[in-house]
C-alpha cells in the first residue's frame, strides 16, 4: 500500500515537472511541504516529533519509488532526511530536535549535509574547515563544496575540524543556520548530471555559532558521522536500485516498439541477452538491498552488508543505464528521450556516500577483519 501511495504521488507531483526542472537545474523547493504533508518526510523518525516511526525497509521503498521518476529530485529530498534530518535525529538534544527535526519533518525547515570539501572527500581526515571554541560560540572558517540543497537550505550540519592534531578523530558535527553572519553560498554549481538537484560551494568566514549549535560530542564527529551514513547507504542502494528499474523499463519499451529489419528489435537474440543481464543486474541489487535492510531493522550487523548494496547498486545502475541506451541508439542520444537523463544522473551514485573504491576498501576489511 505504501509503496503505491509513493507511486501515485511521483505520477502525479514528479512527472509532469522532471524534464523542465533538469532543464533549467532548476529544484522544485515546494515538494518538500507536500511530502511533508504526506508523512514521507517522517517515516524513520519518533511520533513525538511528528514522525511514524516505520523502518529502512519503508525507507528503501520511498527511495526507490520516488528515484524511479527522478535522480535529482529524490536527491534533495535523500540529503535533507536521510544525512541531516537523521543526524539530528541520532545525536541532538531535545532542544535541537524541537528546533530542527519537528520542522524538517513537515519540510518547513530544509537541511544541508556539509561534509565534502575542495579538498576532502574520501579523507575526512583532510577536512581543513576549523571550529574554534571562543566562550560559549564556535568560530568557523572554511569551504564546503558539492553541498546538495546548499543553495536554499534553511540550515546546514557541518563536518568542522575541532581538534586538527587528531585528524579524523578530532572532527564536530555542528550546526549553522543559514541566516548566521559569515555563512555565504559563494556559487551555484553546474554539473552533468543530476540537474534537477542543485549543489553548491558554502563558505563560512568568521562564522560565530552558539555552543549549543554543536551535535552530540566534540571531536566525535566521525563516529556520527559514519552512523548516518551507514544507514544512508542503504538508501542509496534503494536510490539506484530505482533508476535502474527506471532504465530497464525504458529498454524494454524501446525493445518492443522500434523496428527493423522486419521486426521488433526485442526479437533479436543480441538485444535479449542484454536485456537479460539487465534484469538480473537490477533483480541481484533489490536483494541485496532489501537484505541490508532487514539486518539494519532488526538491530543485527549490516556495515558490511550497506556497503555491499551500494557498492552493487549503483555499479549495476551504470551498466544498466549504459545498456539502455545503446538499445535507444541514435534515439538514446537525443534530449527528448528520458534514458539520456537517467545515464547523466546514475555516475554521482558511484560516487557520493563513499566512492565504489572506498566501498571496496570497507568490504575487505570486514572480510579481513582489519
Amino acid at each position: 500500500m505504501f509503496r503505491k501511495a509513493v507511486r501515485d504521488f511521483a505520477q502525479k507531483e514528479i512527472v509532469p515537472i522532471v524534464d523542465e526542472c533538469d532543464v533549467e537545474e532548476r529544484y522544485p523547493v515546494h515538494l518538500f511541504k507536500r511530502v511533508g504533508e504526506l508523512g514521507y518526510l517522517g517515516n524513520r523518525f519518533p511520533q513525538e516529533y511528528g514522525g511514524s516511526n516505520t523502518d529502512t525497509v519503508t525507507s528503501a521503498i520511498m527511495a526507490e519509488e520516488l528515484a524511479y521518476y527522478s535522480g535529482g529530485i529524490f536527491l534533495g529530498l535523500y540529503v535533507h532526511v536521510f544525512l541531516t534530518l537523521m543526524g539530528v535525529a541520532y545525536f541532538g538534544s531535545e532542544e535541537q530536535k524541537k528546533k530542527y527535526l519537528i520542522p524538517g519533518i513537515t519540510g518547513t525547515k530544509i537541511g544541508a549535509w556539509g561534509f565534502a570539501e575542495p579538498g576532502a572527500g574520501s579523507d575526512p581526515g583532510s577536512i581543513r574547515t576549523r571550529a574554534v571554541k571562543e566562550g560559549s560560540s564556535y568560530v568557523l572558517n572554511g569551504t564546503k563544496m558539492f553541498i546538495t540543497n546548499g543553495t536554499f537550505a534553511d540550515f546546514v550540519v557541518v563536518v568542522a575540524n575541532t581538534a586538527p592534531e587528531r585528524g579524523s578523530r578530532g572532527l564536530s558535527l555542528v550546526i549553522v543556520d543559514r541566516d548566521t553572519p559569515g555563512f555565504t553560498v559563494s556559487k551555484k554549481l553546474n554539473k552533468l548530471g543530476m540537474r534537477a538537484s542543485e549543489a553548491a560551494e558554502l563558505v563560512f568566514t568568521d562564522c560565530r555559532v552558539p555552543k549549543e549549535n554543536l551535535l552530540g560530542e566534540e571531536n566525535k564527529g566521525f563516529y556520527q558521522a559514519m552512523k548516518t551514513l551507514t544507514e544512508g547507504r542503504i538508501v542509496a542502494a534503494a536510490f539506484a536500485t530505482g533508476m535502474a528499474r527506471a532504465a530497464l523499463d525504458l529498454a524494454l519499451k524501446y525493445s518492443r516498439e522500434r523496428v527493423q529489419f522486419g521486426q521488433e528489435i526485442g526479437k533479436f537474440q543480441g538485444i535479449q541477452w542484454m536485456l537479460a543481464d539487465m534484469a538480473v543486474k537490477h533483480e541481484a541489487a533489490r536483494w541485496l538491498t532489501y537484505h541490508a535492510a532487514w539486518k539494519c531493522d532488526r538491530g543485527l550487523p549490516h556495515f558490511k552488508e550497506a556497503s555491499m548494496a551500494k557498492l552493487f547498486a549503483t555499479e549495476a545502475l551504470s551498466s544498466i543505464a549504459a545498456e539502455a541506451l545503446q538499445i535507444h541508439g541514435g534515439y538514446g542520444f537525443i534530449m527528448e528521450y528520458p534514458i539520456q537523463r537517467i545515464y547523466r544522473d546514475c555516475k554521482l551514485l558511484e560516487i557520493g556516500e563513499g566512492t565504489s573504491q572506498i566501498h571496496r576498501n570497507i568490504i575487505a576489511s570486514q572480510l579481513l577483519d582489519f
